[in-house]
């Protein structure tokens, strides 16, 4: 083992940031910590906020990974509210937006993503993305006094969102360039199925046509125009067909950033820096391509295989990929990679009861598991897939 660094600077206040924050005390490491968020509210979780916290189910605060004083605990400075703007690698300083210079022997980046916008969205009322916990009240906020809601993206947060809001009571329209919901992320069999679904609780869907823009009067989105001519009125629209890796702040910085910050298989971007969680983009030894993943289980089991390699672990961070999205009443969890090419069987239950595992092959090689309303069959299948690794720890 090296020898613990002198200083560690983690820049996002997130999941994956505060990951490893806990596996470097929990681990031994008791030198000076600081973490460095651009929100002003301490670490929270992101997946509950387009189900639990939008529908009202849940309060904001209840989104908090660790309560105050869990927190006072790691012995950490916490500088929040003001986001990083730059980096100089090779001295490993990192200045804010409100002038801060800070300086570590150590940095971890978990900067997450930031979505992706329409043309003319900006200063428009009734438009909203939902990737904080800001977004999320401020859209609940909206959607408890509108009527027609058109939902822009066809992806998780797009149907995840969509069904929130049909559970509402709201009239939701979700748009988008594939023929059904996730289709490209799970394949023809379970996106028809999921289709079927909001078609069946009452959602309108109108795929398969790409949006063009939005229309508004006096200030305020009237609805969303498609490439078909057509446009979908409404009172509020949710933005949500994907987001980009927060690397913007690091142009100049002496980093590679394509698709993400590019690493290692260790997830160090360059020395004495590594990076976690959505904005990681790392050399998966076992799969041998660089990966990005934007889940939740992901950005802590990072999180800690980042602890392990700046205290002189130096393991390479091979996990199966793993992550779960609720819609209506469908539970959907997926292990591995479900490649588009892949050949699909039916290897437990049946699609037409709604409940069924999914084996995706290629090369006759199980590459990835999906299952529907059964959570323990799907994860008993996943020592099937081929080139597995032990996760390091995190949720599931």
């Amino acid at each position: 083992m090296s020898p613990a660094p002198d200083g560690v600077l983690v820049v996002g206040a997130s999941a994956a940031g505060l990951a490893a924050a806990e596996a470097l005390r929990r681990k031994g490491y008791a030198g000076p910590l600081t973490m460095l968020g651009a929100e002003p509210q301490l670490p929270y979780d992101r997946p509950p906020l387009s189900k639990q916290v939008l529908s009202g189910a849940w309060a904001p605060a209840r989104t908090q990974l660790r309560q105050p004083d869990v927190l006072s605990t790691l012995d950490a400075e916490f500088v929040l509210g003001d986001p990083a703007v730059g980096l100089d690698a090779a001295t490993r300083t990192v200045v804010t937006a409100a002038g801060r210079v800070l300086t570590a022997e150590a940095i971890v980046l978990a900067t997450g993503l930031r979505p992706r916008t329409l043309p003319g969205q900006d200063g428009l009322a009734g438009v909203h993305v939902l990737r904080t916990l800001d977004d999320a009240v401020a859209l609940r906020q909206d959607l408890l006094s509108a009527s027609r809601v058109v939902v822009v993206g066809d992806g998780v947060l797009g149907a995840e969102i969509a069904a929130t809001a049909r559970a509402m009571g709201l009239d939701v329209t979700m748009a988008g360039p594939q023929e059904a919901p996730l289709l490209y992320q799970f394949g023809p069999l379970p996106a028809r199925l999921l289709a079927d679904l909001h078609a069946a609780n009452g959602v309108t869907l109108r795929l398969g046509a790409g949006v063009t823009g939005l229309s508004s009067e006096d200030g305020r989105v009237t609805g969303v125009c498609l490439a078909t001519g057509e446009v979908l009125p409404a009172d509020v629209v949710v933005v949500a067909f994907g987001a980009a890796p927060a690397t913007d702040w690091l142009s100049g910085s002496g980093l590679l950033c394509d698709n993400g910050i590019v690493c290692d298989s260790r997830c160090r971007a360059a020395e004495g820096i590594h990076a976690a969680g959505d904005v990681a983009r790392w050399h998966h030894e076992t799969l041998d391509v660089l990966l990005r993943l934007e889940n939740r289980t992901n950005a802590t089991e990072q999180g800690v295989a980042v602890a392990d390699n700046i205290l002189g672990a130096d393991r390479p961070y091979t996990p199966v990929p793993y992550f779960w999205t609720d819609q209506f009443d469908a539970r959907i969890h997926v292990h591995g990679i479900l490649a588009a090419d892949a050949e699909v069987t039916i290897v437990d239950g049946d699609p037409a009861g709604r409940r069924f595992v999914a084996a995706y092959r290629q090369g006759g090689e199980v590459t990835g598991v999906f299952g529907w309303n059964m959570p323990k069959q799907a994860r008993l299948r996943r020592p099937e897939i081929a080139g597995r690794a032990a996760p390091v720890g995190g949720k599931s």
